[in-house]
């Protein structure tokens, strides 16, 4: 144990192997839109502005929510590695862009609640293929609930018989992007290329034939046509994450909410595909709200279900760690 450790404070080594791990985290359009910054002994994380999709998300609202899943990540890959972290939102409300601040103390308790989330950040993917429905759904949804509970983020499940009014504004925003130069442009940057460390590859992506199967998904540039999973129809259950108000803070916490439903479904053996798009604008989130029981905001819709045998879908890449983690004092 070096003089860092015993003061409580992980070593530099440390942070560097939990922040590689966390960096597995989803994203909006797989921008990875964080940065973060060691001080010695606090670590700082950033929102990166220059990651900003400004026609999808001219707000910052989905980066916000992509960085608040990071900031999960880290909390549990700092866990795994003996460190407790403890969390201060928004830190300094004159710096906007300053998301959070992680203090540590050392934790040497057991994992017994955690360990298969932390085991399921590098198996997570995003599946965008049609999916076979999830079995042992009633103990799944109920387990998910609670774990979005400690961050004031509501989970309802979308009925079978409302699906077809999410496709419907499913098709209604995409409709309303369609024309969207700007919007389009941005989308065709971040998606659809090869050899490249952020953005969605062209692996992840499905043609025009597998995406007409599947009722609720953004519509993408397709990949070349392929027919993985045959006839699959979409079998999905649809839930939605939502908060009681629109802050920074709520974004975050829904980011955080985000990954810890999408590990625990990973770490029960379920597919997922997180969509943010459904409420980026006004008339396809207040159909949305419509559907769910308290009046919250909607923030994420997420399908949940079963990757067939043999097709899992392809880990995306990742930014090198020299990208987003700087290590220098922020003290005068």
């Amino acid at each position: 144990m070096n003089a860092s450790d015993r003061a409580g404070t992980p070593e530099l080594r440390t942070v560097r192997m939990a922040l590689m791990l966390a960096c597995r985290a989803p994203s909006v359009h797989n921008t990875q839109p964080w940065r973060w910054v060691f001080d010695g002994e606090r670590l700082h994380l950033f929102s990166d502005i220059d990651r900003l999709l400004r026609s999808a998300d001219p707000l910052g609202r989905q980066l916000t929510i992509s960085c608040g899943a990071m900031l999960d990540h880290a909390r549990l890959a700092f866990l795994s590695m003996g460190w407790f972290a403890d969390v201060i939102r928004t830190p300094d409300p004159n710096l906007p862009e300053h998301l959070a601040t992680l203090e540590f103390r050392p934790w040497p308790g057991a994992l017994n609640t955690t360990a298969a989330r932390i085991r399921a950040i590098r198996q997570r993917r995003t599946d965008r293929l049609p999916m076979l429905a999830p079995p042992g759904w009633i103990d799944a949804f109920d387990a998910i609930r609670e774990l979005a509970r400690p961050h004031h983020v509501a989970v309802d499940e979308v009925a079978e018989s409302d699906r077809p009014r999410v496709a419907a504004a499913t098709d209604h925003a995409t409709a309303l992007r369609r024309y969207d130069m700007p919007y389009q442009t941005e989308l065709h940057w971040w998606s659809g290329h090869s050899d490249v460390k952020e953005g969605v590859p062209a692996a992840a992506l499905a043609s025009d034939a597998e995406a007409a199967r599947v009722d609720v998904g953004r519509d993408f540039p397709p990949a070349p046509y392929s027919l993985r999973r045959g006839q699959l129809e979409d079998q999905s259950r649809l839930i939605v994450l939502s908060t009681l108000g629109e802050t920074p803070v709520q974004w975050l916490r829904t980011g955080e909410a985000l990954s810890e439903v999408l590990l625990e479904c990973t770490a029960r053996g379920l597919a997922t595909c997180a969509l943010t798009h459904i409420t980026e604008l006004v008339a396809s989130r207040s159909a949305i709200a419509d559907l769910i029981p308290n009046p919250d905001v909607p923030q994420v819709v997420i399908r949940i279900g079963i990757t067939p045998e043999d097709s899992e879908p392809a880990p995306t890449p990742r930014r090198p760690l020299e990208e987003v983690l700087e290590v220098r004092s922020l003290r005068p």
